[in-house]
């Protein structure tokens, strides 16, 4: 059986986040680091954007402002992305596409959606694979509803998936950062989002904690890939990368304003 690195629950601003995620992505590329699955949250909450959203259609900039809510761009495609620090876990999952036994983008989307799927499962919860759509991301759906999105980046054989599981969700928040153009209220959106967008709790009907998520997660990811999950740490590679990208990327408005510019 495989043995892959687990990085285990952190919280992180959302810049150290995406930093972070991108330094082992170049450390995979490198040899340097193991396939990794890591868990993380966001403090404070933050909206992400696609590598090439346009933040003025996308986020409501003027209440992220505020609220104290981060607002970064990601190096991967798919949607804008609101991550509340108390009721979503993030994955990110960084592997040899050799490993996956798989270069199509979809089927390495299906695969780590398994391992999401069994995860959902072990909480009680029947999840579906949604293959998307020439707008839209793959996704996790329960009923027809969405509970689980990510998006991916592919480097020199080396892919990046990183995503969301929603364990509780509160729209009205949630869209009082993110900008939907034909809106013209927020509840407006809502009504619509309800019918759209679930959560752990609302499907479960009981209140499961971050930690609980993340063992279920640990148990899907393991189960689906046949590996062995080993507690580990990133290496010094990837802490002094990860604190450079941190700063001279990530944090700084022209990679979050105006990503063509970098």
């Amino acid at each position: 059986m495989d043995k892959w690195r687990l990085l285990k629950l952190e919280t992180h601003n959302a810049y150290q986040n995406m930093a972070i995620d991108e330094a082992i992505l170049e450390a995979r590329i490198r040899n340097i680091a193991p396939n990794t699955v890591r868990f993380y949250c966001w403090k404070p909450s933050a909206v992400s954007l696609g590598k090439f959203n346009d933040i003025q259609n996308e986020v409501q900039i003027e209440n992220c402002k505020k609220y104290g809510v981060d607002v970064v761009r990601r190096i991967t495609g798919g949607g804008t992305v609101y991550h509340d620090a108390d009721s979503e876990i993030t994955y990110s999952l960084v592997a040899n596409k050799r490993d996956l036994n798989t270069e199509d983008i979809t089927a390495i989307y299906s695969k780590i959606y398994a391992g999401i799927a069994e995860a959902l499962r072990i909480l009680g919860i029947n999840a579906d694979f949604n293959e998307g759509d020439a707008k839209t991301c793959p996704n996790l759906t329960v009923n027809g509803k969405k509970i689980s999105g990510s998006a991916q980046s592919h480097k020199k054989g080396v892919v990046l998936q990183h995503g969301t599981l929603l364990v509780d969700v509160d729209l009205e928040k949630m869209f009082t950062f993110l900008h939907v153009p034909w809106a013209e209220t927020c509840m407006e959106v809502v009504n619509v989002a309800k019918h759209k967008i679930t959560s752990i709790k609302r499907e479960s009907g009981k209140d499961v904690s971050i930690k609980e998520a993340e063992q279920a997660l640990i148990q899907g990811f393991q189960k689906a890939f046949k590996i062995k999950l080993e507690n580990g740490e990133l290496t010094l590679y990837e802490r002094e990368l990860a604190e450079k990208l941190c700063k001279g990327k990530y944090s700084i408005k022209e990679w979050n304003f105006h990503s063509k510019s970098l």
